[in-house]
């Protein structure tokens, strides 16, 4: 008697709840820029952009927390056209380099868009991780220097619902790097004016801006005998 009631109200528990879908994995690509600051350009110049790609798989940990594993590569140029000072109008300095980059990061959605009960069309998020940059076409310097380097990529973004499939975004990424060579300007001796030197003690940044488009992929849960 006992059993038959459970199983009775289990079946009608289950029938009051509606099958949920839950967005475990994700793959996704996206279209955007490079930019950089250094020696070269110590603001972020819009004149400076190149085109860049990516691609990236999620797993969403949480409807809040997702990890996503990607990669991203183009170019990175810099100049001294526009000097920023009569230093930087005497060193005449350009470079541009092919980038490489694999990273891992968590992303922090605010507003839940993967949860039992979404009802928002879009969200901000930040994130952050951990990455490793390859350069090259860089000109022939006397330092001597590893073309691979690690890399703190960090930023923001915003991602809108596009179908329960399809999201679309927009997102601004920082990339800090620990060493001063990505514009194969840096250490210098100040007692010869040759001008072909910056300030090595501050090291470069690069960054990415771009569109991405995301696909979901849904798991169901099946209802299950309580008694299995």
């Amino acid at each position: 008697m006992f059993k038959n009631i459970f199983l009775l109200i289990a079946v009608l528990v289950l029938a009051a709840t509606p099958v949920l879908s839950q967005v475990k994995t994700e793959l996704g690509f996206g279209v955007g820029a490079f930019n950089y600051t250094g020696d070269l350009s110590h603001k972020y110049r819009l004149a400076t952009h190149r085109p860049g790609l990516n691609g990236h798989y999620k797993f969403n940990m949480s409807s809040a927390v997702n990890f996503r594993a990607g990669l991203t590569f183009g170019f990175i140029k810099g100049t001294d056209q526009r000097p920023m000072d009569p230093f930087a109008a005497q060193r005449n300095e350009d470079f541009s380099v092919f980038a490489f980059e694999a990273s891992t990061v968590f992303e922090y959605n605010f507003l839940d868009l993967k949860g039992r009960n979404p009802v928002n069309f879009g969200s901000p998020y930040l994130f952050a991780g951990i990455g490793i940059a390859g350069f090259s076409g860089q000109k022939a310097s006397n330092v001597d220097y590893s073309p691979v380097q690690p890399v703190i990529p960090f930023g923001m973004g915003v991602k809108y619902v596009l179908s329960p499939n399809w999201y679309l975004g927009l997102e601004f990424g920082v990339r800090k790097l620990f060493f001063d060579y990505l514009d194969n300007t840096s250490f210098g001796d100040s007692r010869f004016k040759n001008y072909k030197y910056g300030n090595w003690y501050d090291n470069d940044f690069y960054y990415f801006v771009g569109f991405t488009a995301t696909y979901s992929f849904y798991e169901i849960p099946c209802p299950t005998n309580p008694y299995r």
